[in-house]
């Protein structure tokens, strides 16, 4: 390369640099802007996941207390309760030691309560239902036709278990054909658990039905009481 040659690279070097020096002053702040953003937004988010975590650690302590809690399921259903409002699974918790204490009326609230709370997932409000109607006899048979109606709609996630209920709602009524054209045809349901078809098969023995189209249907003779 002549001297001609480098010193024309050189000066074009110069220009460049001249150039970047210019852009960098007049649009550098920008840069900034976007480094102090992204450290910033970095910072903000490792943040709110440190406390997150934090949270979901004194959630789980408290829980785990008020099950530790000495002495009958009153007191845990109490200690529970007093956590209920801060989550779903407080509440079921709560509900689920308060039945086990006998006061199913406050059972029955608590579910009643997270079966209308909008934030909840519907599926867990379907839930919450399913085990108020199970937990509660006393409840309005009007509402409890009303909301089994619902629960048992097709593609419903508690459906069958929703279909079940109704059956032993007939049965309680005296409408023993109803129940047991219900509960017939749950035992060809695809959805309905090997457990669940077991227990159905039994009710329709014990509602007086031949074991044979108990156990015709049901696939299963083992699980089957003799007659």
């Amino acid at each position: 390369m002549s001297n001609t040659d480098s010193f024309i690279e050189e000066v074009n070097e110069e220009v460049r640099r001249e150039r970047l020096y210019i852009l960098l002053k007049r649009y550098g702040w920008i840069a900034g802007i976007a480094i102090l953003v992204l450290v910033g937004g970095t910072a903000w988010n490792e943040y709110r996941k440190a406390q997150a975590q934090n949270a979901a650690e004194a959630r789980g302590d408290a829980i785990n207390a008020a099950l530790s809690v000495q002495g009958s399921p009153d007191a845990r259903a109490e200690a529970l309760s007093a956590l209920a409002p801060n989550g779903m699974i407080e509440a079921f918790m709560a509900a689920t030691e308060q039945q086990a204490a006998g006061d199913t009326e406050a059972a029955s609230a608590t579910l009643a309560a997270l079966a209308t709370q909008p934030e909840i997932e519907p599926l867990y409000r379907d839930l919450a239902q399913i085990k108020r109607l199970s937990a509660d006899p006393t409840i309005d048979a009007e509402e409890r036709a009303l909301v089994l109606a619902a629960l048992a709609a097709p593609g419903a996630p508690y459906r069958t278990i929703a279909r079940e209920l109704q059956a032993l709602d007939a049965i309680a009524l005296g409408e023993t054909a109803q129940a047991l054209e219900i509960l017939q045809t749950l035992l060809q349901d695809a959805e309905a658990s090997t457990a669940q078809r077991s227990r159905i098969a039994q009710l329709i023995i014990a509602l007086g039905e031949t074991p044979e189209l108990a156990n015709t249907l049901l696939g299963d003779t083992s699980a089957l009481p003799a007659q």
